[in-house]
């Protein structure tokens, strides 16, 4: 049906999937809870057209040429876990503002402001350097598409994962920004979440980096 083999079965992973943390989801959590549900949504966004990309190039075989290519694979690894290193001091550093300046409500206010993040960006990068989504993406979309109708198979996989996405994100925006109203009265409380999620993303980049192809 729609391309599609064993459709309940890869709903059932599909849901274990996407409830699984990663530095997408945690972004996006992190944007809302700064910056409130529209900055959430933006970064939502980044994550959804990085994801539609990777199924595309899934359904192409430029995840499987990945997995062939030792030296392409390294490369793109530790592209990624570079920039995720980079985000994780970035948060340290925004962390060490709000908690040096949390008795000064001015400063506070500066220090939380946008500034030059642009969470569309981030969070599309962070989702196309992730050699491990691809290497999934083809390993788990492809045990369900009929060889009878692979382009309708991959759409419809494609699809319903999204859905799940936008579901499971909003969930998490709308749940960030009512950390939102608690973190603008408490600095000391801002300060340390932007902390442990510098310290969960500097975690995602030493994964990412020791990950195989």
């Amino acid at each position: 049906m729609f391309g599609v083999i064993d459709l309940p079965t890869y709903l059932a992973g599909l849901v274990l999937i996407v409830l699984l943390p990663g530095p997408n989801s945690l972004y996006v959590l992190s944007v809302a809870a700064r910056r409130g549900v529209r900055a959430g949504y933006t970064a939502a966004a980044g994550v959804w057209c990085g994801d539609t990309v990777l199924m595309t190039l899934s359904a192409a075989g430029v995840a499987s040429l990945l997995q062939a290519n030792a030296v392409l694979f390294a490369v793109v690894k530790y592209a990624g876990a570079g920039y995720l290193t980079w985000l994780a001091i970035g948060m340290m550093r925004a962390a060490w503002g709000m908690w040096r300046t949390r008795r000064d409500a001015a400063a506070a206010e500066d220090a939380a402001a946008p500034g030059e993040e642009r969470p569309f960006r981030r969070a599309l990068v962070i989702s196309l350097f992730n050699p491990k989504a691809i290497l999934f993406f083809v390993a788990f979309f492809v045990q369900f598409v009929s060889v009878s109708n692979p382009v309708m198979g991959f759409v419809t996989l494609g699809v319903l994962a999204q859905l799940a996405s936008v579901l499971y994100l909003s969930a998490l925006i709308f749940g960030g920004s009512r950390l939102a109203a608690a973190f603008r009265r408490r600095r000391t409380l801002s300060a340390g979440a932007t902390s442990a999620a510098g310290v969960l993303f500097l975690g995602f980049a030493v994964k990412l980096s020791l990950a195989s192809a």
